[in-house]
């Protein structure tokens, strides 16, 4: 092995709270992570504002302080955090094999992925500006469905996920408005029953959204039917986007088994993937829960799973 090649006992791909929580365990377990923040350190929290539902903050702390606090706990336990985007791997290699920023090379024992999921946006300049502002316009209604009880808010998109995060709304709303470019819902028939069957949920079809109104926050949506060209206004304070979200996982294709979606694919009840030794934990391999609570209790047992599995390495190393 060529003597600048650094070697990493217990790498981490990722920085939200996976990537972060992982590394608590793994630091605190003597495995001298070392975290590969991804080019946005912190991951999609760092975007969001005020975060109401993470244990251990009972009044509330904003995204990209909680996930500063993450990252200080890491750090307080010898775990190494660079800046830096993984832009290669060599997963089957033993050790595995790893490129950053396509110019350094290291290997790794064991490497969790904890790369996470982006949301899909429309891509209007104000939806940019309002959400990276907490001006109202959200992905997540799970999330941020609180802060707008009892107002008028507009979701877009006809899936399983629209459906669910729209019913979801409706009992905090006064109502919700479901914007759906074509004639009919994608979502799977329970999903739309529970649509029709909630009263203050007006499905809008052939609706596109033309733009997002308001200077500080959400004033009002102008949307076009496809069909006639019509435009009108929806006075709404609450703009949700549910159109997908995709794992940030391109680079470990072929090599990682995946969904159809590009989710990573685990062992029922663990982290691991198909890969010994590779272990994948957060929204890179969760399309159902996608928390930040979630994510970190999941990036403890990728750290725990990797624990182990080194253990038996060595226990085996040392029989032979």
């Amino acid at each position: 092995m060529s003597g600048n090649i650094e070697h990493i006992h217990c790498l981490i791909i990722g920085s939200g709270p996976a990537g972060y929580t992982a590394a608590i365990y793994a630091a605190r377990a003597d495995l001298k992570p070392v975290l590969y923040t991804g080019l946005t350190p912190g991951g999609q929290l760092t975007e969001t504002t005020e975060v109401d539902n993470f244990p251990g903050y009972p009044k509330g702390i904003k995204g990209p302080e909680l996930m500063e606090d993450l990252k200080n706990q890491a750090e307080r336990f010898g775990t190494q955090v660079r800046f830096g985007m993984v832009t290669r791997a060599d997963l089957t290699a033993n050790p595995k094999r790893i490129w950053i920023d396509d110019t350094k090379e290291v290997t790794a024992d064991a490497v969790i992925i904890a790369t996470g999921a982006s949301a899909k946006w429309l891509g209007l300049p104000n939806e940019t500006r309002l959400r990276m502002n907490a001006g109202g316009v959200s992905a997540c209604a799970v999330c941020d469905g609180f802060f707008f009880r009892g107002q008028d808010v507009a979701i877009v998109g006809g899936g399983d996920t629209a459906a669910e995060e729209a019913t979801y709304l409706a009992k905090l709303c006064r109502k919700v408005y479901m914007l759906v470019r074509k004639d009919k819902l994608r979502a799977s028939k329970a999903m739309q029953h529970r649509v029709f069957n909630t009263p203050n949920i007006e499905v809008l079809w052939n609706t596109e959204t033309v733009d997002i109104l308001g200077e500080q926050s959400v004033q009002g949506v102008l949307v076009k039917n496809n069909l006639t060209g019509e435009e009108k206004k929806l006075d709404v304070t609450g703009f949700f986007v549910a159109i997908g979200h995709k794992p940030n996982t391109d680079i470990f294709k072929g090599q990682l088994d995946m969904d159809e979606q590009g989710y990573i694919k685990v062992k029922p009840g663990s982290t691991h993937t198909n890969i010994e030794g590779v272990f994948a934990v957060g929204d890179c391999a969760d399309k159902v829960y996608r928390q930040a609570v979630t994510a970190a209790g999941s990036g403890c047992m990728g750290a725990l799973d990797a624990e182990r599995w080194l253990a038996s390495k060595e226990v085996h190393a040392e029989m032979a």
